[in-house]
């Protein structure tokens, strides 16, 4: 990836993306250093973080890492997730984070530099060109290396510049540790 010292730079992270590729990749990302490394290259102005969550009764496994996010640097954004049974009678369910993650990065837009933009979705690319005519420059990072490839090709066009997951996925991979006792931080897992 390309960086200018000091351009003022926003994170904009489709979770149940980014998650979704990196588990195709077979990596975690580490947050915290996730955060680092790009706050180490630019005036990092603001990350988000977008994620719907289901709202049950039952525990949720993203509590805990949305819980983390927002008290690690993160603005965290979400909205509750919605549950329906398809016409096959399956279980689905349905967040989609789209409209709040392309609102803030228009309303940001003005104060950047630079937006990079986690996801490989094809509906962002109107946003993309919408940003680019503010005179932001666009980062798209996701992914080619997965089968089917996790980037619409449309975005990878239109953005300014695409960075492979895959190939950048070492700055910010969560390395393996050793086993912990049972009175270890737990939030180290997110680091």
């Amino acid at each position: 990836m390309r960086f200018v010292p000091q351009e003022r730079m926003a994170l904009f992270i489709d979770g149940a993306n980014l998650y979704a590729a990196t588990r195709s990749l077979g990596f975690d990302v580490d947050y915290r250093r996730l955060l680092d490394y790009f706050s180490e290259r630019s005036n990092l102005v603001r990350a988000y973080y977008y994620s719907a969550l289901l709202d049950t009764e039952e525990y949720s496994p993203l509590k805990p890492l949305t819980d983390w996010l927002a008290y690690n640097g993160y603005s965290l954004v979400t909205k509750p997730a919605k549950e329906f049974t398809d016409a096959l009678g399956r279980r689905r369910i349905k967040g989609n984070m789209d409209i709040e993650l392309a609102i803030d990065m228009l309303e940001l837009a003005p104060r950047l530099d630079h937006a990079v933009l986690f996801s490989g979705d094809s509906d962002f690319r109107r946003l993309v060109e919408a940003v680019q005519r503010k005179g932001v420059r666009v980062t798209v990072i996701s992914t080619v290396k997965t089968n089917p490839p996790m980037i619409a090709d449309e975005l990878r066009r239109q953005a300014d510049q695409f960075a492979e997951l895959a190939e950048i996925a070492a700055e910010f991979t969560r390395k393996p540790r050793e086993p912990r006792g049972p009175m270890a931080n737990r939030e180290d897992d997110f680091a």
